[in-house]
């Protein structure tokens, strides 16, 4: 069975949209978050968010094709066309239906959901735009994908909340193993800061309604005082191929995706469960899917979302897949800087994996400030640390109950 390989990667995040200036901000500890300007939000009890600032649409589409793509599909397009570049992909030399696409959203077009709704009473059927239903859809952000690059092959949405990312590079790289692909673009995607999204998850009290005016504080994964995660936006896209494939092209590779955990918690639709035990045997599936044990891992990224029930139970989850190796492990919540994407942020959280293993480097978790006696593993507080990794994980755990565990290994 083929080994698949990432050969390509693209990101457009809250703290930069280039690999580079990505990783540069969270090596310096950057925090995305500030007081939102996208919208007036000043009658809502949370004020912030990790918005995208420094995106320049007009290099990926013309303005009236940027029109009609609600920002989800804007921000995964890009993050494609990045990853595609980054490849070095030739559309005439690969087999268009052995190629395709599988992203991770969860909340879709909100931005044009939104829009209408506000226009109903008013305008009545005029309301609806023509390009409504093809913005608002999760699945078109694949369907822009191919039709940018003539990709035949599969092509879809997975839809499983916070766990999307990781679920679309999951099937992609079974995709590939199974012989039903060469390449595939895998990643997430979500734009869902607007007055919906922000209002309906301030209602359920998921959002921290801390430090409002000092919002770079905010989120603060495994701290004694977090209070709630902060919202971000953004995109991660990863070429995935099979290694022959890469190797006869010559491709640059960056790291062997080398299997993947998938579980259900079965207990709650949106608080995970307490016990930790689907999380922590996804954690294992991952590594006895890539073949390698607990003591082998250097590094994992962790969901770490900064309330209070996923970061304690995350911990607990760790110490049992690791047992006494889960004190020797780094771990970091890079959401302490980028906020937290929702589908987008397993596939943001697999880029920073890759490079923490390509440029041996462990990225902070900002904001540690009081420990917590439940979380008391090496969460690299504050200041990025030089380490060899040669095993990274990233961890993903969705509303619903849904965990997928990602496992990458360096290769040489």
């Amino acid at each position: 069975m083929s080994k698949v390989v990432v050969t390509g990667m693209g990101v457009i995040s809250p703290v930069g949209c280039t690999l580079d200036s990505f990783w540069n901000s969270l090596m310096a500890g950057k925090s995305g978050v500030r007081r939102i300007q996208s919208f007036d939000a000043s009658a809502y009890p949370v004020q912030i968010a990790a918005e995208v600032t420094d995106f320049e649409v007009e290099k990926y589409m013309p303005a009236k094709d940027a029109k009609k793509m609600d920002p989800f599909s804007r921000y995964g397009f890009a993050a494609a066309i990045d990853a595609w570049n980054d490849a070095g992909l030739d559309p005439d030399t690969i087999d268009s239906e052995r190629a395709g696409v599988v992203m991770g959203c969860g909340t879709g077009g909100l931005h044009i959901a939104q829009k209408a709704g506000m226009a109903l009473p008013e305008k009545g059927p005029r309301a609806f735009s023509p390009f409504m239903v093809s913005q608002l859809i999760l699945n078109i952000v694949s369907g822009h994908i191919a039709i940018k690059y003539g990709l035949n092959g599969p092509n879809y949405v997975v839809t499983t909340a916070c766990a999307g990312g990781n679920h679309a590079l999951a099937d992609a790289m079974d995709l590939i193993k199974r012989g039903e692909a060469d390449v595939m673009l895998a990643g997430g995607c979500e734009g869902s800061i607007n007055e919906m999204g922000i209002g309906s998850f301030s209602a359920m009290r998921a959002l921290s309604r801390d430090f409002q005016d000092e919002p770079t504080r905010a989120s603060r994964p495994f701290d004694a005082q977090r209070s709630g995660f902060v919202m971000g936006e953004g995109s991660a896209v990863l070429v995935l191929e099979s290694e022959e494939h890469a190797r006869k092209r010559g491709a640059r590779i960056y790291a062997e995706l080398a299997g993947a955990g998938r579980t259900c918690d079965a207990h709650h639709i949106v608080a995970p469960d307490p016990e930790a035990r689907q999380a922590a045997r996804c954690m294992r599936l991952a590594m006895e899917k890539a073949g390698v044990t607990p003591s082998e891992i250097d590094y994992i990224n962790a969901h770490g979302t900064s309330t209070q029930l996923n970061d304690a139970g995350e911990t607990k989850a760790i110490y049992q897949a690791f047992g006494e190796d889960a004190r020797k492990l780094s771990i970091s919540s890079t959401k302490s800087m980028t906020g937290h994407l929702l589908a987008g942020a397993a596939a943001i959280e697999a880029v920073i994996s890759i490079l923490a293993i390509n440029r041996g480097m462990i990225p902070p978790t900002i904001n540690y400030e009081n420990p917590d006696p439940n979380c008391d593993l090496n969460v690299t507080p504050n200041h990025a640390v030089e380490k060899e990794v040669k095993v990274a994980m990233s961890n993903a755990f969705g509303f619903g109950g849904h965990n997928c565990c990602v496992l990458f290994k360096g290769v040489s």
